[in-house]
């Protein structure tokens, strides 16, 4: 892959959810960790990534007695893709606490990681390519469909634009746009999550997540 599509030393934020392209995330920080890190990714107006954990919790905590990991912090462990987030929103309520509104970019894959002394993750990253714009099949059109209904019901509520859980533009003709609106609305297994928004191909996603529609009865 070109030299472009690679970023070094980019800050990881591990986290309890997985961000796809196009999602929205807001987030309360507090740690240290992360306070100094998003502050330099502001001013510079760069990007950081997004990693679901598999192991450990979204706050540093002691180990556990019998289980040491060199740092005295408990272990962490994260997915090896991962989404960049560009923050659009950015407050400092109080001292010691950020509250920032971040956008989904392209997803990522690490090759290499670190974690730094005082516990924050770096990593390089090989961005991967986005989804290309399929057309919603016919028989796939109740899953965008249920969706343009719960937009409008949204709106029906005058909710404003910086509390939507969904941002315009609404792409519901497209099969990667509506399948990763839906993974983050669906309250589905974490790892079933990441596994989605690993797919290359979004009429697969689309398809499977339909599925997951049908089933609960969301879109019929």
């Amino acid at each position: 892959m070109s030299e472009a599509l690679t970023l070094s030393s980019l800050p990881l934020f591990p986290l309890g959810a997985v961000l796809y392209p196009g999602g929205v995330l807001p987030l309360r920080i507090f740690e240290v960790r992360y306070l100094d890190m998003i502050g330099k990714c502001h001013k510079a107006g760069a990007p950081f990534g997004v990693v679901s954990l598999i192991e450990g919790s979204e706050v540093r905590r002691p180990a556990d007695a019998g289980a040491p990991t060199g740092d005295g912090f408990a272990h962490e462990a994260f997915s090896s893709v991962g989404t960049l987030a560009t923050i659009t929103e950015f407050s400092i309520p109080q001292p010691g606490l950020m509250t920032i509104r971040c956008t989904g970019a392209q997803r990522f894959e690490i090759s290499r990681r670190e974690k730094l002394k005082h516990g924050l993750w770096i990593a390089d990253v090989t961005r991967l390519e986005d989804d290309q714009p399929v057309a919603i099949p016919p028989d796939l059109q109740a899953a965008a469909d249920a969706l343009g209904r719960l937009i409008k019901s949204l709106q029906v509520r005058d909710i404003p634009q910086a509390q939507m859980p969904l941002q315009s533009p609404y792409r519901l003709d497209d099969c990667g746009w509506v399948s990763n609106r839906w993974c983050e609305l669906l309250p589905i297994p974490l790892e079933l999550k990441q596994r989605l928004m690993q797919l290359d191909n979004p009429l697969m996603r689309l398809e499977l997540v339909s599925d997951i529609l049908e089933r609960t009865g969301i879109a019929l």
